[in-house]
């Protein structure tokens, strides 16, 4: 990466570390920590100062680490976005050149799910993951009830829809214990132990939005030939006859450009005004060009078709009144406010807390106990503030309810300013300001720690330790800090309450099995700010094992922060909040290193090999993650980065390569396809590629890989 211009690469670089740790907490863990708006405010930005990130081209998040992985024989892309009526014009006149028919479906706001179906028989279900391999859940989706196990139709297919909670079924039984259907469904589709407290996935419904047909020559030789449809409409149909529950077929159609766009904008105003009668939630519509001919035509970016479109509800908004303010402190030491709100109904849901951010935000809006304020409930997750509407009187609480239907009761507050505290309200340590955020700097604090060992133990895939169990480890004491975690006995963890020795017996099991951890996993779980999976995997691989790393956190000079900022996506303020999270955090991380097993690297940066001295990078759509091919070269030696220069060696690009294709031509660097690649690693040695022009490249795949 250039790095020139060191405020806006350090942004971007905080930008798509941002955005990649968001879409881990999002689609692995089903704990968003900030709605759709603000994510989508973060991709929007990226993709305006850097249009080329490679971040802009993943869908969803790579499987975590210990999961069985499912190779998707059709991707499963992201979609663009739209929210106004003239981008739903701008769609139907550019995007789909003029289309005049259009499958209009409710945009679920579930969990993304692909089931195949081989001679009829259901024998596989993977989530999304990151669009090209997703985490296999077939014993989970086989306990859906609405998903058949063989359907009326003997052939090979795949089907993908949507995993939803109905909504009177959360309210029943889970309102108590997750936030929103859409996690609790996430979480119930990927979970490993029934009663982990996720939910379950019987409670589930899937729909279903499309099918994918295997070709002849790759089905089964008793497989009838796969059907033949014109039209995404029919294939809605099939499915629905062959006991398959569609997500909706509502068919938008005009002679012209100005009548389709009605026809469309019309469905748009009627899921916004019947979507609280919806027994699940949606945030939006999908339309989808009806023609599947024409949508061969327009094909793919790396990210998205350019057939379909998601249109999202616009925030829902209500007024009601602020009732107290709570600051509350989290793993990374943030204190931060959540206001309490007399009970209003928004986006069907009664809210009766709201986040204020930080402190800065408190002081921006200059919102006061007692005040009238309004808020919104931005991507149907997290209400906030973001209005002040003056003072409220006693009238302004009249006529609310709890959303168990009792009647709210309370009194009007006296008005006061919600003034920050001084010092931690857990631990009662001294805050220290960091612009617009307190932060509580004590490790030991018991928020800190159970979020801490919240965080290690979702990242390690321990299903069978939760938010409760991690409060109740925590208040009694037998967990401090996170190497007591494995310091727990049998003894120990049957005197908690409604703890049985079989689910002690199955913590005691987790946590042995993540006694023997690499580097790199060890780093993510740690949580350390900013450094997400790949990062820890890139820095892992670099500094090759833990007594290395802490070494260079004891030096912390020039050198040591030369080193990590030459590691691809790893800027100063990065290397900087690496070296300062481990060294606050020495004790902990020394414990553990004497507790648990944590093994070098197999792959290093610095290896040597057959690509030693080659620098490589790495662009377009390709049949392999790209984690995977990077990995693969630098297990031979080779570098890689992420940017075109005229000291670049080689870039090897797929499908829709683009700009960096362009500059590599330009430049007279080699262009390698997957294959080629595959050849000097094989062989060793330099090699010269027989065709570098671009029409060979693109050619590489299929349509139906990016369909």
């Amino acid at each position: 990466m250039n790095r020139q211009g060191g405020g806006t690469l350090d942004r971007v670089e905080h930008l798509a570390a941002e955005i990649a740790r968001h879409s881990h907490l999002y689609y692995n863990l089903a704990t968003p920590e900030i709605d759709d708006a603000e994510f989508d405010a973060l991709w929007d930005e990226l993709k305006r100062l850097s249009p080329e990130h490679p971040q802009l081209r993943r869908v969803g998040a790579e499987v975590p680490a210990g999961s069985v992985k499912v190779d998707h024989r059709f991707p499963m892309r992201s979609l663009d976005k739209a929210t106004t009526d003239e981008e739903i014009l701008h769609f139907v006149q550019e995007t789909t050149a003029e289309g005049r028919r259009f499958l209009a479906q409710p945009k679920l706001d579930g969990s993304a799910l692909s089931l195949e179906y081989r001679r009829g028989r259901l024998v596989r279900a993977a989530t999304r993951g990151n669009g090209e391999r997703g985490e296999d859940v077939t014993a989970n989706a086989l306990r859906i009830p609405n998903i058949p196990h063989r359907l009326s139709w003997d052939g090979d297919c795949h089907v993908r829809g949507e995993v939803v909670m109905r909504l009177d079924v959360f309210r029943e039984k889970y309102a108590d214990i997750a936030p929103n259907p859409r996690n609790l469904a996430a979480g119930s589709l990927r979970q490993k132990y029934v009663d982990s407290g996720k939910g379950d996935a019987s409670d589930l419904t899937f729909l279903a939005y499309d099918a994918r047909f295997i070709p002849s020559d790759e089905a089964h030789p008793d497989s009838p030939k796969p059907l033949h449809f014109e039209h995404d409409s029919e294939i809605v149909h099939w499915l629905r006859s062959i006991g398959i529950e569609p997500a909706g077929d509502q068919v938008c159609e005009g002679d012209t450009v100005e009548t389709v766009t009605e026809s469309m904008i019309s469905q748009t105003k009627y899921w916004t005004d019947t979507r609280s009668e919806l027994p699940w939630e949606i945030d939006g519509v999908v339309f989808k060009l009806d023609d599947l001919s024409k949508r061969e035509l327009l094909g793919m970016t790396a990210h998205h078709p350019r057939w379909a479109l998601a249109w999202k509800f616009p925030p829902e908004e209500a007024v009601t009144v602020l009732m107290g303010v709570d600051w509350q402190t989290g793993r990374t030491g943030a204190v931060t406010p959540v206001a309490r709100v007399a009970p209003v109904v928004v986006s069907g849901v009664t809210v009766e807390n709201t986040t204020l951010h930080n402190a800065g935000e408190v002081k921006r809006l200059g919102v006061q106990i007692g005040d009238k304020v309004r808020i919104v409930r931005r991507g149907d997750v997290i209400p906030k503030i973001i209005e002040v509407l003056g003072p409220a009187n006693s009238n302004d609480l009249t006529g609310r309810f709890h959303g168990d239907g009792t009647q709210f009761e309370s009194t009007l507050p006296h008005r006061s300013v919600p003034n920050p505290p001084t010092s931690c309200p857990e631990c009662a340590s001294s805050l220290e300001i960091d612009g617009a955020f307190l932060r509580c700097n004590n490790l030991d604090c018991p928020a800190r720690v159970v979020r801490t060992v919240l965080y290690w133990c979702r990242a390690l895939e321990m299903d069978g330790i939760g938010q409760k169990l991690a409060e109740q480890l925590c208040d009694v004491g037998l967990v401090r800090t996170l190497p007591d975690l494995y310091r727990l006995s049998m003894n120990d963890l049957l005197t908690l309450d409604r703890m049985g020795e079989k689910s002690a017996s199955n913590v005691l099991s987790q946590l042995e099995s993540t006694q023997s951890l690499m580097l790199s996993r060890f780093l993510s779980a740690l949580g350390l700010p900013g450094i997400g999976p790949e990062l820890a995997t890139s820095i892992a691989a670099e500094v090759g094992d833990l007594e290395n790393l802490m070494m260079m956190v004891e030096a912390k000079d020039k050198p040591v922060i030369d080193r990590l900022v030459a590691i691809d996506g790893v800027g100063e303020t990065v290397a900087s909040s690496l070296l300062d999270g481990l060294a606050v955090r020495r004790s902990i991380v020394s414990d553990l290193a004497e507790i648990l097993e944590i093994t070098t690297e197999t792959v290093s940066l610095t290896s040597s090999g057959v690509l030693e001295g080659k620098t490589f990078c790495i662009t377009g759509t390709l049949s392999r993650p790209r984690k995977e091919i990077a990995l693969a070269i630098k297990a031979s030696g080779g570098k890689v980065v992420s940017a075109v220069s005229g000291k670049l060696d080689y870039l090897v690009a797929g499908e829709s390569a683009g700009s960096k294709l362009e500059k590599a031509q330009r430049l007279g660097v080699s262009i390698l396809n997957e294959s080629d690649l595959d050849t000097i690693i094989s062989k060793g040695g330099d090699f010269e590629p027989q065709n570098n022009d671009e029409s060979e490249v693109q050619r590489s795949g299929t349509l139906d890989d990016w369909i």
